[in-house]
């Protein structure tokens, strides 16, 4: 069992947990998910990691409550426990396999949109410890599901805060602020965008346009987070990928999120996954139990 030590609701419907896996804690990096179960009948939810204490052996998760699963996990309390809680999952963002030297010659920019925010943080707080500069556009609907901000303020160089109502900061949403921050004469030659998948292609069509080369962090539906289901599936370029063992991240002028968004709503329904099947033929995964590809 791996218990809830800590905690706390940051915005309306957005919770923030700190549980103790200290085999997890031990060996994640920025940029890798969990997949947690709260008991034997629950979901396999996918998390990204938010932060972690080596010495504490904790893992920090930010949750927004979307369905039934997300639903019940708001209601575990300090002291309470998940059943499993599996990871490091995924790959470890690029920028850690860095060498230290010519990270610092980037101008970097992170585009966090809503929940995004959180695998943003532990990214930008990495390149923070090892003096590495980079400035963060942190966006949201509404001042009141902002969170993080004043963390985020600690570890960025520069923090740029938008809503998409004007009730905080600038008014508009992240591709708005990076244009104008462009067209007030900064420059970046790489950018990380983390949020919903139609933000992601937006920032990807800007950033094409601007010429910045631009990683994305896919989070699509995933069933066994190892590659087995296929339900992550997803193209890039001419390949197809799984996100949970492929990435999360990927190049975004790559991606093909036209597809993903429409793949994501069909996999949701018993006749779109029977779509899947046999759109996608041999190369169908179908090991997820729900679309009979396995059989």
């Amino acid at each position: 069992m791996y218990p809830i030590v800590k905690k706390e609701k940051l915005a309306d419907k957005i919770f923030l947990m700190d549980v103790r896996a200290p085999r997890v804690a031990k060996t994640c990096e920025p940029g890798q998910f969990v997949i947690v179960k709260m008991d034997e009948e629950g979901e396999r939810i996918p998390l990204t990691i938010c932060d972690y204490d080596r010495e504490a052996g904790t893992i920090t998760i930010v949750f927004q409550t979307v369905g039934a699963s997300t639903e019940r996990m708001q209601y575990l309390n300090e002291g309470d426990s998940f059943q499993d809680f599996v990871g490091p999952l995924g790959c470890a963002s690029d920028l850690v396999d860095m060498e230290i030297d010519e990270l610092k010659k980037k101008k970097i920019v992170f585009i966090a949109g809503g929940v995004g925010t959180a695998p943003v943080y532990p990214q930008v707080k990495w390149l923070h410890e090892h003096g590495v500069d980079c400035d963060v556009i942190m966006g949201s609907r509404t001042k009141d599901l902002l969170f993080f901000v004043e963390k985020m303020e600690k570890v960025a160089t520069n923090l740029y805060v938008t809503t998409d109502d004007g009730s905080y900061g600038f008014h508009g949403m992240g591709t708005n602020q990076l244009q104008a921050l462009v067209d007030e004469g900064r420059t970046y030659d790489h950018c990380v965008a983390i949020g919903p998948m139609i933000m992601m292609k937006f920032v990807c069509l800007l950033t094409k346009k601007l010429e910045i080369p631009t990683v994305v962090s896919m989070n699509p539906i995933m069933v066994d987070g190892t590659g087995m289901c296929g339900a992550c599936r997803l193209t890039v370029g001419d390949e197809v990928k799984f996100a949970c063992v492929d990435g999360p991240e990927f190049d975004g002028h790559l991606v093909d999120f036209d597809q993903a968004m429409k793949r994501q709503q069909l996999y949701k329904t018993e006749e779109g996954r029977a779509m899947l099947k046999l759109q996608e033929g041999d190369t169908h995964h179908g090991g997820c139990g729900h679309c009979g590809g396995e059989e």
